[in-house]
């Protein structure tokens, strides 16, 4: 009789964490390199129901069904987002696939496409807060300053002319292995370092957030969520009857 409430509830989580996805695509719209998310529920496990068998325990199937929607997968939208300038000697984009490996003091790799980059006390090239860029070499690379010259596929020289390193860009045979981290970068996987990357130096990758399709969703969520959450009430209400009244007779 009240196998309505799961499917009821299970509708108010889905959009719950529909809206969820939606929010932290939309609080990172301005961030660089980063990748919009899509919430995708999928119907949970069908239940099998089976009567009571005989004294010997022999039991028959009498159908199948489904009580709720569940988490099916969260997919990362890895589209290429639009190149702007900065004119900041320490700014990268990767222009096609791959994406910068940082290693943090831990040893520990993560994967990104933002490429604002800095010096840290040693003069390392270094990802703000996670850790140091490696180089093609998968080291990190050492510039001690920002007065650089960097070609097309990724070779920084000193304003002399003077060769300090290649930056690293790896790529990955199945991007949908990647998965973010708490700090926004990838992880779940070893990439591989390309032999000709393409990467625009001064420049840095926008999100790929649509932000108007985005808030469209929002509000579609949100209207699911009311209109689930008024149903419940509904439905509640209902129950009370039969139980309370119906039950009476």
């Amino acid at each position: 009789m009240y196998k309505g409430f799961y499917n009821l509830t299970s509708g108010m989580v889905t959009q719950q964490r529909n809206l969820n996805v939606v929010g932290n695509n939309l609080t990172n719209v301005s961030t660089a390199g980063f990748k919009e998310s899509r919430y995708t529920a999928s119907t949970f496990d069908d239940v099998m129901y089976s009567r009571v068998g005989n004294k010997e325990k022999i039991y028959q199937n009498i159908g199948r069904q489904s009580y709720i929607r569940a988490n099916s997968e969260i997919y990362v939208n890895q589209d290429q987002g639009i190149p702007e300038p900065t004119d900041i000697p320490l700014d990268f984009a990767i222009y096609g696939e791959g994406f910068f490996a940082v290693r943090s003091d831990a040893g520990d790799v993560a994967y990104t496409r933002s490429g604002s980059f800095s010096l840290d006390g040693e003069g390392f090239l270094c990802f703000p807060g996670q850790g140091r860029v490696l180089g093609a070499d998968n080291q990190p690379i050492q510039l001690n300053t920002d007065k650089i010259d960097v070609d097309g596929q990724g070779y920084i020289f000193s304003e002399n002319g003077g060769y300090l390193g290649r930056l690293g860009v790896f790529s990955f045979e199945d991007t949908e292995q990647l998965e973010y981290n708490a700090q926004g970068m990838f992880t779940g996987a070893e990439g591989t370092v390309m032999e000709r990357p393409q990467i625009m130096w001064k420049y840095l990758e926008r999100s790929n957030t649509d932000m108007i399709r985005q808030m469209s969703e929002m509000l579609t969520c949100q209207r699911a969520f009311q209109s689930v959450a008024q149903v419940t009430k509904m439905y509640d209400g209902l129950m009370d009857k039969a139980t309370n009244e119906v039950g009476r007779l």
